[in-house]
């Protein structure tokens, strides 16, 4: 999706890399009360979302992200190892990567913008919080920000 062509009507896609099932839950709610159509593919651990990554640079993935929520504390392979993996392995350009972790460490949001996260968002509390996250993603991320065009 190239987002200046965005409507309200049109799917966007988001992947959560995401290992705890309540998290997902509240985000999937949360993006629901949204004017955008959002459409989710979910992995929650980081050898899948390696593997999800490496599917989307050949091809084998119906769809592409526009957006990725990444958590750092992943089973099997960190979101730090992530990063670094979509910076050194992906073709085109990467999608916007938005860290949502539960900590608030110098050194993981360091460690973040260093391997080029877009963004550093701390997870909320509580829904009506993720709520309030999920429409300033689409206000910013989905309405806004102009994105290259998905690869063919």
């Amino acid at each position: 999706m190239s987002t200046s062509d965005h409507t309200p009507n049109e799917p966007v896609d988001i992947l959560i890399v995401e290992d705890n099932p309540g998290d997902v839950r509240l985000m999937q709610e949360a993006f629901g009360m949204t004017d955008s159509d959002v459409r989710f593919r979910t992995v929650s651990d980081g050898a899948e979302a390696a593997e999800y990554f490496r599917r989307c640079r050949t091809g084998a993935v119906d769809g592409y992200p526009d957006v990725i929520l990444l958590d750092l504390n992943l089973p099997k392979k960190s979101g730090h190892a992530l990063l670094e993996l979509l910076g050194n392995e992906w073709e085109h350009p990467t999608p916007p990567v938005l860290v949502l972790s539960s900590s608030t460490a110098d050194d993981d949001i360091h460690k973040s913008y260093d391997r080029n996260a877009n963004a550093y968002l701390v997870k909320p509390d509580s829904p009506t919080e993720f709520d309030s996250l999920a429409k300033a993603i689409e206000s910013f991320w989905i309405d806004r920000v102009q994105h290259p065009p998905s690869p063919a």
